[in-house]
């Protein structure tokens, strides 16, 4: 069983947040409630909590001065923060103290269990993956850009380098998440963030657009393209191209003809 402790001082707030982990994770979870910073490092002490969920704004000690002397005493828990204040200060707080998340209230239940889903996938496997590993010092030296823009630019581009390095290959969701050391759920969640859309639904338009600039190419047949593109089957292709562009590959590229002629 795994100790979570919530620290929040309005008591709807963390009965709510509370009953969506509950729902979520049963009798896996041990729920330890705090309704400031000072009980929230005590009880995370005592009952030797692996998960912290902090409000920020909290009477005498704030959550991110609980954060603190929480991870000077467990370097390995995950700290999540779920505040309604994007400041960029709290947000440069919370990556010095190696937080796993800084979630905006109202949290949407699946916004906290997939956070939750990745925390309990690093105390399984020994490790933190925090939000400012990758862009901290990005991150640090762009004041003028909110947290989110950080994050977001961050995981955006590396998930485009991946992509345009594999999109010939036979990859997905699980593959990218599991090379960026994401859960599932986790990577879903940024995913969805930063692109508004799904993941497969973004590879597929790629690979059209790329299959696009490859019919210009008339001495390349369609299955050519379509391998070249990362599908093996050339009708799957070709339903795909069609679904996504009203027209198939080749009457695109009959398109792309009379457009020349008549240029």
């Amino acid at each position: 069983m795994c100790r979570v402790l919530i620290a929040d001082d309005e008591p709807i707030e963390m009965t709510i947040i509370s009953k969506m982990i509950q729902k979520n994770y049963g009798n896996q979870i041990d729920i330890v409630q705090a309704v400031n910073g000072r009980e929230a490092i005590n009880l995370f002490k005592e009952r030797q909590c692996k998960i912290a969920i902090l409000d920020i704004e909290m009477p005498g000690v704030n959550g991110l001065e609980a954060a603190a002397e929480i991870r000077r005493q467990n370097k390995e828990c995950s700290i999540i923060f779920l505040t309604a204040f994007e400041d960029f200060t709290y947000a440069k707080k919370a990556i010095l103290v190696q937080a796993l998340d800084y979630l905006l209230k109202p949290a949407s239940e699946e916004e906290l269990i997939a956070v939750m889903d990745e925390a309990l996938r690093l105390i399984s496997e020994g490790g933190r993956n925090e939000i400012g590993q990758a862009g901290m010092q990005e991150f640090l030296n762009n004041e003028n850009e909110s947290m989110e823009e950080i994050r977001v630019g961050s995981f955006q581009r590396s998930i485009l380098e991946f992509v345009q390095k594999h999109y010939q290959e036979d990859i997905s969701l699980q593959d990218i998440a599991h090379v960026s050391n994401y859960s599932d759920a986790y990577f879903c969640k940024l995913f969805k963030q930063c692109f508004d859309k799904n993941f497969t639904t973004y590879l597929t338009e790629l690979r059209v657009e790329k299959a696009k600039q490859l019919l210009k190419d008339m001495a390349v047949n369609v299955k050519e393209i379509s391998e070249l593109v990362g599908y093996r089957d050339s009708n799957y292709f070709t339903k795909v191209f069609k679904r996504m562009a009203g027209v198939t590959p080749s009457e695109y590229r009959m398109m792309l003809q009379r457009m020349q002629n008549t240029s």
